[in-house]
C-alpha cells in the first residue's frame, strides 16, 4: 500500500472512533472535562453532610442552593470562594420511604480553616433584610436535622 493510503485509513479510523466516543459521552461526561475540581489526597479530611428535604419543599430548597446561594460566592474572597469549588451537591433521583429526598453536600477535601455556615456565607453575600428572607426560605425546607459525615480520603 501506498503511504498516502496508509495515513488516510489511519485518520478515517481515528475519526470514526472520535466520533462513536463522542456520540456516547454523556453530558456530564462532557462538562467535566470544563470544571476540574480538586479532591481530597490520602489522609485528607471529607464531609459528606445529608440534608432531609420536604417533598413539597423541593423547588424551594432547589432554586435556594442554584439561583440564591451557590451563583452568589462570587461575592465572597477568594478563599471564600474556594468552599464552593471544592463542595459537591448530588440531588437525589427519588423520594425516601418517608417521603423526604435526601441532597447530599461532599466538601472535598474539607478547607479546615473555613467556615462552612450556611447562613454565615448568606450574610456576607446579601443585605441583612435579603439575608434573613433567604435564610428564613432554606430553613422552611428542612425535614429533619442533617446528618454529617467526617471521613478521610484512603488511599484509594
Amino acid at each position: 500500500m501506498k503511504p498516502s493510503i496508509i495515513i488516510l485509513s489511519v485518520f478515517m479510523t481515528a475519526f470514526q472512533i472520535n466520533r462513536a466516543v463522542a456520540q456516547t459521552t454523556s453530558p456530564s461526561e462532557k462538562n467535566r472535562k470544563a470544571t476540574i475540581r480538586p479532591m481530597a489526597n490520602e489522609g485528607d479530611t471529607v464531609w459528606v453532610i445529608v440534608n432531609h428535604i420536604k417533598a413539597d419543599k423541593r423547588k424551594q430548597f432547589e432554586r435556594f442552593i442554584h439561583e440564591i446561594f451557590w451563583p452568589m460566592a462570587k461575592k465572597l474572597s477568594p478563599d471564600e470562594q474556594r468552599i464552593f469549588k471544592q463542595t459537591r451537591v448530588l440531588n437525589p433521583l427519588r423520594p425516601e420511604q418517608d417521603g423526604t429526598f435526601n441532597y447530599l453536600f461532599i466538601m472535598d477535601p474539607v478547607i479546615s480553616s473555613a467556615d462552612y455556615g450556611i447562613e454565615n456565607l448568606i450574610k456576607k453575600m446579601y443585605d441583612d433584610q435579603k439575608a434573613d428572607e433567604y435564610i428564613k426560605m432554606y430553613h422552611e425546607t428542612i425535614a429533619s436535622e442533617q446528618v454529617f459525615y467526617e471521613v478521610v480520603q484512603s488511599n484509594y
